[in-house]
């Protein structure tokens, strides 16, 4: 049962109570007043924050930040995510993961200092401008269908593999499996169980786990049970620090040193150059978070439409945009974000719209769920003894994260093409993308596409696909 105020109960088949703000399809909602806290997804966001704290070893690594600093970022850019709820979007949002790797590349090409910090804030404000333009002009759906589908599996497979053999998963001098093989190898191996397995997912599907409650709880959680196995098996076998303690209730987020050192605040504006040299990866940036979006909103929608029809759910991707490109602008001006602002956490996402198909007994509201599970996540890293507790952990969390999304990258690429010769355009695109960067990626499928495949390639239609040569090799 949801607490709440009665100014957030509703009618079943109403849309849950707002303040029409009259902009954007605006719509006003405040915790307690127009929905309800919910107590499982509170339990999952004190978790589940541990992930949000990854990126600190990319500020670390990337820019030479200071923990201190790199939280602070972290805590801002949490706090943006409320933002979705707060102004009428009904998703759970993420970072941009499967570009990481590709952006951690980019910035690592530019010199590091002040170079490198104004080419993070032109790639983060250049996305929000992307973001904007196309939520506003309703034009997003078209970039996607005018970008051939080799191109799109060419970035997501060129992001997975570059995330794979990165510093932080393969990568054999870097921090990933050969600093703590056997904390990522359980934690790895543990997680690619619960999210691919064939045989355990079908249970999950099929309901014959139904009358296991743990077993269930597990399953839906995500990547979460395997960074906690890996976190645990590292702190057995001392491949990590154990935590140390200090005292005090809440991290003091120190605001004025980020916004002097790391943005425009005390940077000034990057020079034209810089942001022109951001505009290659801000597209594939945006590529990749489109298809994120669609996603996401499906899983929703699905969930509403087949399974909560006392719950009417506005839906609307122009405002998703826009919210996106608030994000954006806002983080990237003041406190920019490797990650970048993403529209959807599909893991999260997933999660909560199951609990929501249980009814209303289960669930209240999707804003309930979406909007507790937000919300307290940004609490929980202004939590001192939370935060304390998994420092030590974040390489394990970054290059667990890295893995399952370096997985699903090369699935999902592998799915979107149609014939062996764009399989083929797909293989170079990724790898130009993955050794080169965004613009050569981009340059080398368009021009692939259009020699190999035509003007065909760049309109939207469906095909039927042929099977991978060999005949016997297996098709997604």
């Amino acid at each position: 049962m949801a607490l709440m105020l009665p100014t957030a109960r509703r009618k079943d088949g109403d849309e849950v109570p707002y303040i029409p703000l009259k902009i954007f399809n605006f719509k006003l909602r405040l915790p307690f007043v127009h929905w309800g806290i919910e107590g499982s997804e509170i339990l999952q966001a004190m978790v589940m924050f541990v992930t949000a704290m990854g990126i600190i070893q990319v500020m670390k690594d990337v820019f030479d930040m200071p923990f201190e600093l790199a939280m602070t970022i972290v805590v801002f850019h949490e706090l943006m995510y409320c933002l979705h709820q707060l102004l009428g979007d009904p998703i759970v949002p993420g970072w941009i993961t499967p570009a990481l790797p590709l952006v951690i590349a980019y910035l690592n090409k530019i010199t590091m200092g002040t170079d490198r910090i104004e080419g993070l804030i032109a790639l983060q404000v250049m996305l929000g401008l992307i973001y904007f333009v196309l939520g506003v002009t309703g034009l997003a759906k078209k970039l996607i269908e005018y970008t051939p589908k080799a191109i799109q599996s060419g970035i997501l497979l060129g992001a997975g593999v570059s995330g794979l053999i990165g510093t932080y998963v393969f990568a054999p001098t870097g921090t990933g499996l050969m600093k703590y093989p056997l904390s990522i190898t359980v934690g790895g191996l543990f997680a690619l169980y619960l999210i691919y397995s064939k045989g355990f997912t079908e249970k999950v599907r099929s309901g014959q786990m139904d009358g296991k409650k743990f077993l269930m709880t597990v399953a839906n959680l995500g990547i979460a049970p395997g960074i906690a196995a890996g976190i645990i098996v590292g702190w057995i076998s001392g491949e990590l620090p154990l935590p140390v303690m200090q005292p005090g209730l809440f991290f003091i987020p120190q605001f004025s040193e980020v916004l002097n050192n790391y943005s425009v605040v005390g940077l000034g504006m990057p020079p034209a150059q810089v942001w022109l040299a951001a505009i290659p990866m801000a597209l594939v940036a945006y590529i990749i978070a489109f298809g994120n979006m669609i996603l996401g909103e499906t899983v929703m929608r699905t969930a509403n439409e087949q399974y909560r029809p006392d719950e009417k759910v506005d839906s609307d991707p122009n405002r998703m945009n826009i919210v996106c490109a608030i994000r954006n602008f806002a983080e990237g001006f003041f406190f920019p974000h490797a990650g970048l602002g993403g529209p959807t956490w599909t893991a999260m996402q997933v999660t909560i719209c199951e609990r929501y198909k249980g009814g209303r007994k289960a669930m209240d509201s999707i804003f309930s769920g979406m909007g507790t599970f937000n919300y307290m996540k940004f609490a929980s890293c202004l939590i001192l003894p939370l935060v304390l507790i998994f420092q030590p952990a974040l390489p394990i969390a970054l290059s667990l994260t890295m893995m399952i999304q370096g997985f699903a990258c090369v699935y999902i690429a592998m799915n979107m093409v149609s014939n062996n010769t764009e399989r083929g355009i797909a293989g170079i695109c990724g790898a130009a993308l993955a050794v080169q960067g965004a613009a050569w990626g981009l340059g080398v499928g368009i021009l692939l596409c259009a020699l190999l495949l035509g003007k065909e390639a760049f309109i939207q239609k469906t095909e039927k696909k042929e099977p991978a040569e060999p005949a016997t090799a297996p098709v997604s």
